[in-house]
């Protein structure tokens, strides 16, 4: 019998294609682990509806489950609603800091203010393009250290 604690610890190992320190849990694209329904569902949010990634996140979620004996458990795309920065938890905000990417803001309606340069701690930053390393992020530079840097697209 597979528990939503269960299937939440082996997906939680189960890293981003695009962004290996963080989690697909630490994303909060993990949306929800319905264990007792017939069969078991793991539903997955990508960050955007057009994400590259989708087919290698549903695989990957996939090979962790059958190979922690879980192939009961199905798995399905749901975008709607469609994911939000919001659901980026505390570990995978700093995660994604520690790996040399801002984090969006915890509090979305704060879109706008000047990224945090991973590197330095400077808000002195600007936007450099919106469209950085993957889609749903932005590319800024630091005006103090001179260091570009993806952010998250806030959403």
């Amino acid at each position: 019998m597979n528990d939503a604690r269960a299937i939440m610890a082996v997906l939680a190992s189960v890293p981003d294609p695009e962004i290996p320190a963080v989690s697909l849990v630490d994303l909060g694209i993990i949306r929800d682990v319905l264990a007792d329904a017939q069969p078991p569902r793991v539903l997955i949010t990508p960050t955007y509806t057009g994400c590259p990634a989708t087919a290698v996140i549903q695989l990957s979620v996939r090979e962790a489950l059958d190979a922690a004996g879980m192939r009961d458990v199905t798995v399905e795309t749901c975008l709607s609603p469609p994911w939000t920065t919001a659901w980026i938890t505390p570990e995978g905000r700093e995660k994604l800091r520690a790996y040399g990417i801002d984090p969006p803001p915890d509090d979305v309606r704060m879109n706008g203010e000047p990224a945090t340069c991973p590197r330095c701690n400077s808000r002195s930053t600007h936007e450099i393009s919106r469209f950085g390393s993957t889609p749903c992020k932005a590319l800024w530079q630091c005006n103090d250290c001179l260091e570009p840097f993806d952010r998250f697209k806030c959403h």
